[in-house]
Order: structure tokens, then C-alpha cells, then sequence
């Protein structure tokens, strides 16, 4: 991670790279729709003189019309890195388990790890460190966001304290990979019902949708549960002076943020959106070894 971190700082401040990935092409298959991954992806591939083909839920039928595991031997046989944004992590497992070529998860019901890193690295940049930083998550414990934050951030010796109603906790599995990592580490992960607990002297707060792809079946439940969960100028004062506020987008203001402290002065919510595209231009340069030339 710290690698990637490196080149993402080169990258998003020079053009050097602007033919070091020329004659690869990445294939994206997308069972949700996207702003962010779709667009930093293809983008970043271009930028760097690749192509990318995108292929929607109409274009192959993953898993119905076709099998994962065919589609992975097609499209492995042709391109040079896969990503793929699905609705079951077992699918990314599929599709890597019959790749010839890297796979990136790009979003799954787990995770959604090509997020996180962009959002360290912005943190990084923002509080020049991470170690020793506490993050407070609000809301969704259990979504795809919460747990490669919680992983991700434990990997730093950060502390993280996620605040979610009950049974909207981080899964159990996760946690304790979460809780492993920060003991040799030296981060803290934390899980309370409490907002103001988990923002209380937090250099980060971070919150998510309350109602994301595959819950709107639960909708009126959530919306309901997660009230007490909003990220408001109020809760936002709880944490340090120089906290700053951040969100994966897509963002429903009135929900689980305001727009004065979405819009406000402490939000860094563009500032991470950007990096989404530094960052996975990074990855895809670590994993296809092109960096310097060379294999990282």
C-alpha cells in the first residue's frame, strides 16, 4: 500500500507515465452502475496510454447468460487486467480463480478496497501521517465502505470507531480481521451504537449512504434506524477543530449529511473523489509492473 501511495503522489504531479501502460487494455465488468470507479478507471487507463473496454449488465449477463468462470477465460485471454464492480463477493473470487490476469475488485457487498485506498491517500496528503489518527465512520457498519476502512485503517495503526445502530454492525469477520492487524499495528478498532462517542476528538468523520445498492427493499427501515446517525454541524463540532469531513459519494444531503458540512469548509469529499483516479492509475502500474520500467 505504501508503494501505491508513492506512486500516486508521483502521478497525480507529473505526465512521465503518459505511454508506460500503451498496448494494455483493462476489462471492466460492471453489474452496478457507476460515477467514480468507472471514470477513474477508464480514464486513468487512457491517461496512461491503455485502453479500456467497459461491459454493463446488458453487455454479457454475468452469471446468467453467461458463466463467471467462462467470462473470466474470455476476457483473461484477451486483455491485460480485469476490474470488476459486482454485486457478490464471490463473484471476484470467481472471476480471479479463473483469470490468466489480475483481477480488481472494484466494488463488491464486502468491500469496496479501490475506495479505501483513495481515501488514506487523501488523508495522508491532508494530515501528512496516519498513524495515531482516529477515524469516526457513522452509520452503516456493515456495508462494503465500513469494512475496507476498518481494514485498511487498521493496517496503519490507525484508531477507527464505527458508529451504527444494532444489527447494522460491522461483520463479525471483518472485525476480527480488523482487530489482528491493529495488534501488530498498534491501531485501535472500535464499534459503538454512540455517534457522538465515535466522533468525540476525531481527526476524520466519514459516513455513507444510508440506502445503498441491493437495500432499497429496506429503505423505510433504514431511514428511520440511521436518523440519530446524521453527520450534522452539531455532531461535527464533537470532533477535533481540524477534523475534516468525508464521504464516498454518491451523497444524499438531508439523509445522512447535511449540506452545510458536505459543502462546508471542513468537507475534502472532491478532494477524495479526485484521487480515486491517482490512485488506481497507481494500482494498475503496480500490478502490471510498469513503474520506472520495472517490476514493483
Amino acid at each position: 500500500m505504501k508503494r501505491i501511495f508513492t506512486m500516486a503522489a508521483t502521478l497525480k504531479h507529473s505526465e512521465s507515465y503518459k505511454t508506460a501502460l500503451a498496448g494494455n487494455t483493462m476489462v471492466m465488468l460492471f453489474e452496478k452502475p457507476s460515477l467514480r470507479t468507472r471514470v477513474s478507471f477508464e480514464v486513468g487507463m487512457t491517461q496512461l496510454g491503455g485502453h479500456a473496454v467497459y461491459l454493463g449488465p446488458d453487455d454479457i449477463g454475468l452469471g446468467t447468460r453467461e458463466s463467471v468462470s467462462d467470462v473470466a477465460k474470455v476476457a483473461s485471454s484477451m486483455g491485460d487486467v480485469m476490474m470488476a464492480r459486482v454485486f457478490s463477493h464471490s463473484t471476484i473470487y470467481e472471476l480471479a480463480k479463473h483469470s490468466r490476469v489480475p483481477v480488481i475488485n472494484g466494488l463488491s457487498d464486502w468491500e469496496h478496497p479501490c475506495q479505501a485506498l483513495a481515501d488514506l491517500f487523501t488523508i495522508l496528503e491532508v494530515k501528512k501521517k496516519l498513524g495515531g489518527l482516529k477515524i469516526a465512520f457513522i452509520g452503516d457498519g456493515e456495508n462494503n465502505i465500513a469494512h475496507s476502512l476498518v481494514l485498511a485503517s487498521a493496517q496503519w495503526g490507525m484508531n477507527i470507531c464505527i458508529a451504527s445502530p444494532k444489527g447494522y454492525e460491522v461483520k463479525s469477520e471483518i472485525l476480527l480481521m480488523a482487530q489482528n492487524i491493529s495488534i501488530q499495528s498498534g491501531g485501535n478498532v472500535f464499534l459503538t451504537d454512540d455517534p457522538q462517542e465515535a466522533v468525540r476528538g476525531a481527526d476524520v468523520v466519514y459516513t455513507d449512504t444510508w440506502v445503498s445498492m441491493g437495500d432499497e427493499a429496506d429503505k423505510s427501515t433504514r431511514l428511520c434506524k440511521f436518523l440519530p446517525y446524521q453527520v450534522n454541524s452539531w455532531l461535527m463540532s464533537l470532533a477535533k477543530r481540524d477534523a475534516v469531513f468525508m464521504h464516498d459519494l454518491p451523497a444524499y444531503r438531508g439523509q445522512e449529511v447535511t449540506a452545510d458540512v458536505i459543502d462546508g469548509a471542513q468537507s475534502i469529499v472532491f478532494h477524495q473523489a479526485e484521487n480515486r483516479l491517482h490512485v488506481q492509475k497507481a494500482l494498475m502500474l503496480w500490478l502490471l509492473g510498469c513503474y520506472h520500467g520495472k517490476s514493483v
